[in-house]
């Protein structure tokens, strides 16, 4: 099974501040959905409770060692482990990673692909951090600058990052 990242993080590699976001990018996220819609998507109970809702057209996972019940059509493993068994017996050909900073960094090792929106910002007092990326094991395959504009308060950059094998 093929496993990507799906993140967005400041020049500093914050992705949070106090389980929110300290951004509002429409554009990303239709990158978000685009790179998620269909594939199981995979979190941290803090994630989950952050978006507030259960992302749909999308299975999703939330991993907890703490949370006994979850909505309807979401499922709730104690590992990334026991989730990833489970998604491989259902034969699920890919699925996303998308937060929080803990799963980030348990996972990085074993995914395949990161797709990084590079938030062109320093975040000061960020509580929530994307590991960085080494460079002997990444490789930059793609990327799109998009410039700040009337919706989108800081310059942002897609890009794609692919395990050097």
């Amino acid at each position: 099974m093929k496993l990507t990242i799906v993140v967005a993080a400041s020049e500093n590699n914050v992705i949070g501040r106090d389980n929110d976001m300290p951004w509002h990018l429409p554009d990303d996220f239709r990158f978000f959905k685009k790179m998620t819609m269909d594939k199981p998507v995979i979190m941290g109970r803090n994630t989950f409770v952050s978006l507030g809702k259960i992302l749909p057209g999308r299975l999703n996972i939330i991993i907890s060692s703490s949370m006994k019940e979850a909505p309807e059509g979401v499922k709730v493993f104690g590992t990334i482990e026991a989730a990833l068994a489970y998604l491989e017996k259902e034969g699920i050909a890919e699925a996303s990673i998308i937060g929080g900073g803990q799963i980030y960094k348990a996972t990085l090792d074993i995914t395949d692909i990161v797709y990084l929106t590079r938030i062109h910002t320093v975040i000061d007092d960020g509580t929530t951090f994307f590991p960085e990326l080494d460079k002997d094991k990444w490789q930059l395959t793609w990327q799109e600058y998009h410039p700040k504009d009337e919706k989108h308060l800081y310059d942002f950059t897609f890009q794609k990052w692919e395990r050097i094998q």
